[in-house]
């Protein structure tokens, strides 16, 4: 295994711990900022704004640089953001410090995942790009209950120092280990942009959107959500932080093995189960135990539609995979930001904290209405893939 694939992982890690552990983080943030937990949901909304309008345009940015010197570029654009995030005197520098943090989220993704699928032979590049996203997933897991854990007990602000160190060990990392390909194909973003035609591809989009909307119209929220209603301290609710991370991470493997058998009936399921679950959750929110459970069960449900609408993206983009797989992580966050909206809307209005899953449930149906019309392309050419 190359120990640029591990710095690759260990990047992974640190950009997906800077973007969700920020859930966990909303009630401290708020009370020293001086905010509202809508509020201080909106640093949720604007890091994945960021992400989704940046990684088109980060992506086309850096198009004429070498990869290896791309992903530098990006990380230390990372590593500044989360310094900012860190030494913010107040809520407008922090939701500055969060927007220029995410610019590079998307493309380093992209260009990270074509770098990793090139350092091993051919029959071993899924496996490399998996290991990748490893990190990612690791973030849930780990990053998220720590650094909310951290945060908790020296202050929020600590959580994202620790983020730049972890910043820098992977830019030293890159740079040290990352080799720089002399013969890289150049990037046709006239060709790639050229094959974003047929419905189907942005019925794909929408349905990444609407799924990440449901997901973090919840997880946004689930730190007021266990304090105030299910009543559990802020140990517990890093404890939570961390079953869900298991939950997430049980998903990710069942689902891929579920959408390599059969895609369509994957994604299906995952919308109906996350709409149910996520309606059981407004009932059994109340009582500790029945809450633990739900969420696993949630997490799990959720993170199984990650490799499926990874796949089904690709499927209908094959002819652009670079700037459809941007694409992809830009929707996820356009998502997250409608989400993050949706969930702090519900409570603004005075809805209460136990109306939030009932809006993610909404949200879920809406995913799978989507879903069922982008598989009818079996019978509708319009909503092909293009292939050229």
């Amino acid at each position: 295994m190359p120990l640029s694939l591990l710095i690759l992982a260990l990047s992974a890690f640190a950009i997906g711990t800077t973007e969700f552990v920020i859930m966990g983080l909303l009630p401290d943030v708020a009370s020293d900022l001086g905010v509202s937990i809508p509020g201080a949901g909106w640093l949720v909304t604007g890091y994945a704004l960021g992400v989704a309008i940046g990684a088109p345009f980060m992506a086309m940015a850096t198009a004429k640089l070498p990869r290896k010197a791309a992903l530098v570029t990006l990380m230390g654009i990372f590593i500044i953001g989360n310094l900012l995030c860190a030494i913010a005197s107040d809520y407008n520098v922090l939701m500055f410090a969060r927007v220029i943090t995410a610019l590079c989220h998307g493309a380093f993704f992209g260009i990270g995942s074509v770098v990793a699928a090139g350092l091993v032979p051919a029959n071993r590049r899924a496996s490399a790009v998996a290991l990748m996203f490893t990190g990612l997933t690791l973030a849930n897991v780990l990053g998220v209950p720590l650094g909310t854990a951290l945060g908790q007990y020296a202050g929020w602000r600590s959580t994202f120092w620790a983020v730049t160190v972890i910043g820098v060990i992977a830019l030293i990392g890159l740079i040290r280990y990352l080799p720089t390909k002399r013969d890289e194909e150049k990037l046709d973003m006239r060709a790639e942009l050229g094959a974003l035609r047929g419905a189907g591809i942005w019925l794909s989009l929408s349905m990444t959107a609407l799924f990440s909307a449901s997901m973090f119209t919840l997880f946004t929220y689930i730190a007021p959500l266990l304090g105030e209603v299910t009543g559990i301290s802020p140990k517990g609710v890093t404890w939570t932080l961390l079953l869900i991370g298991l939950g997430l991470t049980v998903g990710n493997v069942i689902g891929g093995k579920l959408a390599d058998k059969r895609l369509a009936a994957t994604l299906i399921g995952v919308f109906i189960a996350m709409a149910v679950i996520s309606t059981v959750l407004s009932w059994t929110s109340v009582a500790l135990i029945p809450t633990e459970i739900t969420l696993f069960l949630w997490a799990t449900a959720a993170f199984a539609a990650v490799p499926a609408l990874q796949i089904n993206v690709v499927t209908y983009g094959k002819a652009a995979p670079n700037l459809v797989s941007t694409l992809n992580i830009g929707a996820f966050n356009v998502g997250n930001a409608l989400g993050a909206w949706i969930g702090g809307s519900v409570i603004a209005h005075g809805l209460g904290l136990t109306r939030v899953p009932l809006a993610a449930a909404l949200l879920a149906v809406l995913a799978l209405i989507v879903t069922l019309i982008t598989f009818r392309q079996t019978a509708n050419p319009d909503l092909a893939p293009a292939t050229n």
